[in-house]
């Protein structure tokens, strides 16, 4: 299985420490945030992964090179404009390849098992398996409902769901519609056409987690690491 990591955005909520610095190399534990994603798909065999850059992309590139130091082979995607988090696996899919892949936002701080999606992949019937995780305070409506692991779109005037925890596998031809468009757009335009499907399974996550998408919550993580 290859893996994708989602790194070209400009972390504006991140400033001023991203001026300098894209969000995926802020350092956490001594080493950059990036670097741990590595390391832990390197440590579950996915040795084969796609990273999208943009912001500040040679700080990245420069860092990681081709990957070898760190036990994989880097493929990078390189947007010349941003894609947002759908169109950035769109331009990808020339390196995914055929098989189902692992999508990974770089922006987030997990100890979920990398290795269950390997081992659970996808069935004949599904197109993507996602992991949610508890609302937090910053999404307390959620993204998503699950039910007896199938995930069903969120109705907020109605119910309250789960919160999607980046952390996916996706079938690549599932996008190939979107080639020819060249556009940006978020995942969650693709995962509500194949939600709407029953193409989608899900699983709650309880462990650590943590979506670092300000300042505050980087500190505050730092604080916890």
């Amino acid at each position: 299985m290859r893996a994708m990591i989602l790194a070209a955005g400009l972390g504006y909520r991140m400033r001023p420490l991203t001026l300098k610095i894209p969000k995926p190399m802020l350092p956490i534990a001594g080493k950059p945030l990036l670097q741990h994603h590595i390391e832990r798909l390197a440590s579950v065999g996915i040795r084969e992964l796609i990273i999208n850059t943009h912001w500040l992309a040679h700080i990245i590139e420069d860092y990681f090179k081709t990957g070898e130091t760190f036990g994989v082979s880097i493929m990078w995607s390189k947007e010349s404009q941003l894609l947002d988090t759908g169109g950035a696996v769109v331009a990808a899919l020339p390196l995914l390849g055929t098989a189902p892949f692992l999508l990974l936002n770089g922006d987030i701080w997990t100890d979920y098992p990398l290795e269950r999606l390997i081992e659970n992949g996808l069935g004949n019937d599904l197109d993507a398996h996602i992991v949610l995780v508890d609302n937090p305070n910053h999404n307390l409506t959620g993204d998503f409902l699950l039910s007896r692991r199938k995930v069903k779109l969120l109705n907020p005037d109605i119910s309250f769901g789960h919160t999607f925890a980046g952390l996916s596998v996706w079938r690549p031809e599932i996008f190939a519609s979107f080639v020819a468009k060249n556009e940006a757009f978020p995942l969650k335009n693709i995962l509500n056409q194949i939600i709407k499907l029953e193409r989608v399974t899900g699983e709650l996550y309880s462990g650590d987690w943590c979506d670092i998408g300000d300042l505050s919550r980087y500190k505050q993580l730092l604080t916890q690491i």
